[in-house]
This record gives structure tokens, sequence and C-alpha cells, in this order.
């Protein structure tokens, strides 16, 4: 699968997640503080397939190949990387932010219908029902083998919040994280949108062929809402840990998907909504 060189890459124009501003900071009791501070930057992202739009989404600029890819693979477009002939950020988009994904022969595209846009507080904005999205659903991750000790579970979001590097700066950031049974971090994404966090992430597994993400844990700074349940169960992952609560569509589409489910995992606590087998105390 050819990938272009694009912002994501080495090689590719630099990036900015954050952006500076003056701002005036008040306090009880106290004068007011003109001073420099950083604003996480937000712009539109155009992702064509087959050189036909399919959706904008309103992102942080950076990783934006792997944002195409990660969303892709939700979508049910792609599942592996030889579903993909080429992926580039188009050379001649204003800012740089169109990417092209071209679909190898026989790979169906999308149904032009399903365009719609995004915004960076919900993924599944425009989309016709609740049944399309769980109609997209992945494999069953009941059989999956992963087995977690309750103290690495614990320190996951710390070992999240201790590399996110657009977060010190802006306050304004949502990080996704994988990590293998051992706690150790494999990839660690940001965004404004905490779906394309999830999506980055995927994204970057999809390009290594690392898909499904079989004893692997999502760890989010967010909250777990039924959109970040379906792209976890769509890339295959079989726990998804959040340091907020999950709602309750969520809850029901990790049980029916056979995953582990985690919510208000902080402070050496953590509530499991479903698949509690899959964690293991000490002792």
């Amino acid at each position: 699968m050819p990938v272009g060189t694009g912002p994501d890459d080495p090689g590719g124009a630099a990036v900015a997640s954050s952006a500076p501003r003056r701002v005036v900071r008040l306090r009880t009791g106290a004068p007011r503080v003109e001073r420099a501070d950083s604003v996480a930057v937000e712009e539109p992202l155009e992702i064509r397939v087959n050189d036909k739009p399919f959706t904008v989404t309103m992102r942080t600029p950076g990783h934006d190949l792997e944002l195409a890819l990660g969303f892709l693979v939700a979508e049910g477009v792609i599942a592996s990387p030889d579903h993909v002939r080429t992926a580039m950020a188009c050379p001649d988009a204003d800012q740089g932010n169109v990417v092209e994904v071209h679909l190898a022969h026989g790979v169906a595209p999308p149904d032009p219908s399903r365009h719609r846009q995004v915004s960076s507080a919900c993924g599944l904005c425009g989309t016709t029902s609740i049944g399309d999205v769980r109609a997209k659903g992945g494999r069953n991750v009941e059989d999956d083998p992963l087995q977690l000790d309750e103290r690495i579970l614990f320190a996951l979001p710390e070992l999240l919040r201790a590399q996110q590097r657009g977060f010190d700066r802006t306050g304004g950031l949502h990080a996704a994280g994988l990590f293998d049974a051992e706690g150790t971090l494999l990839c660690l994404r940001e965004d404004v949108g905490r779906h394309n966090a999830v999506d980055k992430v995927v994204g970057w597994a999809f390009q290594l062929g690392l898909l499904p993400l079989s004893q692997r844990i999502l760890q989010v700074s967010g909250r777990a809402s039924f959109e970040l349940v379906q792209k976890a169960w769509l890339a295959g992952a079989p726990l998804l840990s959040a340091v907020s609560a999950p709602s309750s569509l969520a809850a029901e589409l990790a049980e029916d998907a056979g995953m582990t489910l985690v919510g208000f995992n902080r402070n050496d606590s953590a509530v499991v909504y479903t698949g509690a087998h899959r964690i293991v105390s000490p002792g």
C-alpha cells in the first residue's frame, strides 16, 4: 500500500497541533493578567475515495493519512492494507487539508449517499441509523485470550497522560493510546475529536498490518461513547478503557461484541461494565 509523503511522514511538511493566542487570565481578588497561551488547532479534512468526496471531518492537523485510513476501517470500507492501492495527502489542496485514498481493484467503494460532515464532537453525525452502525460491527472478540493485570490497567491513564504533549500545550486535546498486556505504549495520538484520536491509532495499526488488535488495549482520555466502542470493535480490540463514564448504548454494544469495557479508570480504581473475566487481580 503506497502512502504518499505528507504531514504524517518524517519528510513531509511540518504541522502544528497548537496555535499561539493572547489571553486574559481572571482570578478572584487578583488583577487581570494578559499573557501568551496556546489553543488546539481545528481544521477541516476532506477524505476522498477513488477521486470522489466521501466525508469532511473537523480535526487537529497531523497524522491525516492515519485518520483517513482509520475512519475507513470504522466505516467498514477497508479491513487490511491490500484493500488500499494508494493513500496520500493532495499536494494541490488548500493547506493540505485533503486526503485521497484509492481502493484496490475489487474493493467496493462506499455508497455516495453516506457522505456527510463530521464534527470534532461527534463521529456519527449524519449516520442514517444506529442500526447501520451496528451492522458495520466486526468479529466477536469473546474468545480473545487477553488477560490484563489490574495494576497495569490502573496505570494506563497516567502512562497515556505522561505522553500527551499537545494537551500539555493547550489543555484542549483528547488522546487515545494503544497498549499491550505488559503496559507498553505502542501508539498515542491526540486530536480535538476523541473519535479522531482513535481513528488515527487504528490507521497507524492498519498501515503496519496489525489489525485485528488482538490482545491489545485501547485507553482513551475521555468517556466511552457508543462510537468509540464500535471503532474499537471493528479494529478487533478486546478491551476499551476510559477515564470517564460509558453510555448505556456503549455498554450494550460492548457486551454484544464480547469486549471488555472499563470506565472511570483513574486513581487506582475502575468500573468494569462488561468482560470482567479479562481483568486479573494480583495474588
